[in-house]
């Protein structure tokens, strides 16, 4: 209920809630009561409208609060950015989508501007890409199950493709997305490594097609690797 209240970017009625997830306005009532009541969901001076408050930005700051891993994470962006002038983003593997959670701002003019909370599809982006790579069969096989919906000229809509293609990145420990996610973008994502070795996140930079050529991506992949290596060793994913 609270992402499809998000979502709509609007005031909703009950009827609205009720017909986006999928439940009888009797039930759909009680929800937005529940979340009314707890400070999350606020009605509108009419009394038939409902919206977030901003108490959603407080379970967002709990998430990804300021700690030593945050830190970390944030200083490894910056340098990449003071480096490049680009962008980066660091996401994180939630259910079937990358999420950003933490961003250091570049100082090129011509940039793909995303937002923290902005997600991307694991099949057809270079953050994406990575971290599927990099988890249990398991739950590669449960996204391949859903389906691999076509975005751009370029995604991979194949099984058998994306599997090669998941094996190679893990071989090689970055990914590119070449006009899979956009026809106008391309991005380079590196995996950064945590405890016992596990993928969590990844540091990701996208451009404009028009300035990121597959070169570009390259000298980008160089810079943000040693980097990523760097901030791996530093959260105990690497020795």
């Amino acid at each position: 209920m609270l992402d499809f209240v998000g979502e709509q970017r609007r005031p909703v009625t009950v009827a609205e809630v009720a017909a986006g997830i999928g439940a009888d306005r009797a039930t759909a009532y009680r929800m937005l009561m529940t979340l009314v009541q707890s400070g999350y969901v606020r009605k509108d001076a009419d009394a038939k409208h409902y919206r977030l408050t901003f108490k959603v930005l407080s379970l967002a700051r709990y998430l990804v609060g300021e700690d030593d891993r945050a830190q970390h994470i944030l200083s490894c962006l910056r340098n990449i950015s003071d480096e490049t002038g680009e962008t980066v983003h660091y996401s994180v593997l939630e259910r079937d989508a990358a999420v950003l959670v933490f961003r250091a701002k570049g100082t090129q003019r011509v940039a793909v501007d995303f937002q923290i909370g902005d997600r991307s599809p694991l099949h057809c982006s270079s953050i994406g890409k990575v971290l599927l790579a990099f988890q249990d069969v398991r739950v590669t096989e449960a996204i391949l199950a859903r389906g691999l919906q076509k975005v751009a000229s370029n995604t991979i809509t194949d099984p058998d493709t994306l599997r090669r293609n998941l094996v190679r990145i893990r071989t090689d420990g970055y990914a590119f997305d070449d006009l899979e996610f956009a026809e106008d973008m391309r991005c380079v994502a590196i995996p950064v490594f945590e405890n016992r070795g596990e993928v969590p996140g990844g540091i990701a930079i996208s451009g404009p097609a028009s300035r990121f050529d597959l070169a570009k991506l390259a000298e980008l992949r160089d810079i943000a690797m040693v980097h990523a290596t760097a901030l791996s060793r530093e959260l105990g994913g690497l020795f």
